[in-house]
Parts: C-alpha cells; structure tokens; sequence
C-alpha cells in the first residue's frame, strides 16, 4: 500500500490530526518528528518542515529517502496576492514558483539554473482530489472564529502559488513581488514559504505532489496579526478537515515505486 506524507510547516497546521493517527509511531530523524501510522485505513506519515524553503526541502527528502513516502501533500496557510482571492478561502496549487529565485543575467529571471523552468506542476490526480476534498472541508466547516466576517461565503480556488524565503506583510512587498511575476506573464494566486521547495524535491524524485492553503491574510500591512490570529483559531480545524476528506478519497493503490519500506 502507497504511503502518503502529510507535511506542514507548524503544529497549528495539523491540529487534531495527530490525535486521529491509528497505530501511531513516532520516529525520530535529521531533528524532526516523524509520525506513522494509519488514517481511515491509509499510511500516513506526518511530518512538520519548520518554516522556509531549505527546511522544506531537507523534510521532504528525508520523508522519500528515510520513510519511503510515495506522495507528498502539503497543507498550511498563506497570504493572498489576487484580488480575488479573500482570508479563509482555500487555494489549491496547480504550479509552483519561487519569486525570490533570481539567477538573472545566467539564467531568466525565476526560472531555476539548470531545470530550464520556473514551474514546478502538482499531480493533476492529487490536485483532483484535493479539491474536492477542500469542498468538503468548506461544506464541514460552518464558522471561522475570530476572524472578521467575509464579505462572501469561503470559496477554494485552484492556481499558482509563490514561495520565497520571506514573510510578506506590507502592502508594498506585495505589490511588488505582483507586479514582479507578473512582468514575466505569471498570475499567483497565494504567497508562502515552502511550498515550491517541496514541489521542486518531488519533481527531482517522479514523485506526485500536491499542496493545499488556507487564506490566513492578504500579505499585506496586517498580515502579521492577521496571520498569527488564524494560525491559533482556524488553520487547525481547516487542515483536519481537508485531510481526512482528502485519505477517505484516496485509492488503496499499491506502493508502484518498488523500493524498500521505511522506518514506520
């Protein structure tokens, strides 16, 4: 049976799941807990990266190379960069870009040296699901406590998140990371910290990837607060219910990459 890896950058990102883990394992490696065991029936290892792009990168691999994960998924919050997009919306990645990635004059702006590409694309099957699983979610979920009231009802948007090893949270960083990626025809959706140093690991190993976020801010002068608000009250109950909608939907497929089963 495949093993899936359910990664988040903080403990608030995965609330509650844990304490759902069947037969749960925790092993410990490269400074990191790392917790195995069953969901609704699935393998699961859960796993928390720490923030930014290096911290990403070294859980990611440590879950393909130490713990056999056969999938990546991950799920926390981020700002909002398009107008459309409001805080407890739910995006779901359909590609990845780093929008501090800068190699200009060797290699165009973004695009990472040597891949010839800026994106990085999720699993269109694990995408699928993760929709649908983020419906759910809104469908389970009735409030969002202490956060003000939207002006619509939460709704989940599918498109590309940025990553970048800063915490956006003035109105002018925003803007100009925007209108940045926007110069070379890139329209993101969401801004974060680890998410395409996960979808550029997967890509290296041919492994699928696919990442959910909560809208917690609009990356702007408030974000701060805002973020640290959402974190505490919200992005928990989101990430659990998005999870367990997501392990029911998954199909029982066996474990086709053949190598050797980790740890757990």
């Amino acid at each position: 049976m495949a093993t899936t890896a359910i990664l988040s950058a903080l403990e608030q990102e995965q609330l509650g799941l844990l304490a759902r883990l069947e037969q749960p394992r925790t092993v410990r490696r490269a400074g990191r807990d790392f917790h195995c065991g069953r969901l609704h029936g699935k393998l699961v290892v859960l796993a928390l990266s720490r923030i930014g792009k290096v911290a990403a990168a070294s859980t990611a691999t440590t879950l393909i190379e130490a713990f056999a994960c056969d999938r990546i998924v991950f799920t926390g919050v981020a700002g909002a960069l398009d107008d459309a997009v409001q805080v407890g919306d739910l995006v779901v990645g359909s590609h990845f870009v780093q929008h501090d990635m800068d190699a200009s004059p060797l290699f165009p702006r973004f695009e990472v040296p040597l891949y010839r590409q800026a994106l990085f694309a999720c699993d269109p099957m694990l995408t699928h699901l993760l929709v649908q699983a983020s419906h759910a979610a809104l469908a389970s979920v009735q409030s969002a406590a202490g956060i003000a009231a939207p002006t619509r009802p939460p709704t989940v948007h599918t498109g590309l998140i940025a990553s970048g090893d800063r915490f956006i949270a003035t109105i002018a960083s925003a803007r100009a990371v925007q209108e940045a990626l926007r110069s070379h025809a890139l329209e993101p959706l969401a801004i974060e910290m680890e998410g395409a140093a996960v979808a550029q690991v997967c890509h290296d190993y041919g492994l699928p990837f696919a990442a959910v976020r909560t809208i917690s801010d609009r990356a702007d002068d408030a974000a701060g607060v805002d973020f640290q608000q959402f974190l505490a009250t919200v992005a928990g109950n989101y990430a659990l219910h998005i999870v367990e909608h997501f392990v029911r939907a998954l199909p029982a497929a066996p474990d086709w990459t053949g190598r050797p089963r980790g740890p757990c």
